[in-house]
């Protein structure tokens, strides 16, 4: 059951950024638009919801409950940069908008880049293992810490694997290849903003 609920949460988040922007910008409807994106979070809300209910049923305690808690992690850490990556592609496709730049390979805009996923990774995690953490108490037996223990290791690896990375890139910034010309940390080309760079990437 819980697989079921965690494939049902993620097509619902999908299904309603779609009809969030569909009604943005094809139907200008944007006070509807707006309530859709508020209610986002609530997704990730409902599949914690479903799964304390389901640990409370009497369910032994597995991975796959934390995975379903870390969805609500991921949604505060990563949801708003997910948002909004996908609004600027909505926009652009199918609304006239301009093509999204894309992120900055070097220099000290490459490097402030690699702490916002830094940010984004670390709040994930904390706010994961909270989550996690309260299956314990509210999951009224069914959950022991023991039980998600790896996930206390993995997400703490990843925050701070994540955190290294950005700090190797302010002792180290990325430099650009000799002879390549570069705005903002991006390549130019001919005037325009490269999407792919052949070497030095």
């Amino acid at each position: 059951m819980i697989v079921t609920l965690i494939v049902a949460a993620e097509i619902s988040w999908w299904i309603v950024l779609g009809l969030a922007l569909s009604t943005r910008y094809l139907l200008r409807w944007r006070r509807t638009s707006t309530a859709l994106l508020i209610g986002l979070p609530a997704v990730d809300l409902a599949l914690y919801a479903l799964t304390v209910l389901n640990l409370r049923g009497g369910t032994q305690a597995s991975w796959m409950h934390a995975l379903a808690a870390s969805y609500a992690g991921f949604s505060v850490g990563y949801g708003p940069s997910l948002v909004a990556w996908a609004d600027r592609h909505f926009l652009h496709r199918f609304a006239g908008g301009p093509k999204p730049l894309p992120a900055p390979k070097y220099g000290p805009e490459r490097t402030a880049h690699e702490w916002q996923i830094a940010k984004r990774t670390v709040v994930s995690a904390v706010i994961t293992l909270g989550l996690i953490s309260l299956l314990v108490p509210l999951s009224a037996g069914a959950a022991h810490v023991g039980t998600f223990a790896q996930w206390y290791w993995k997400l703490g690896i990843a925050a701070v694997v994540n955190v290294v990375v950005a700090g190797c890139y302010s002792l180290w910034p990325k430099e650009p290849p000799a002879g390549v010309r570069v705005e903002d940390g991006r390549v130019v080309e001919d005037g325009r903003v490269a999407e792919k760079v052949e070497s030095g990437s």
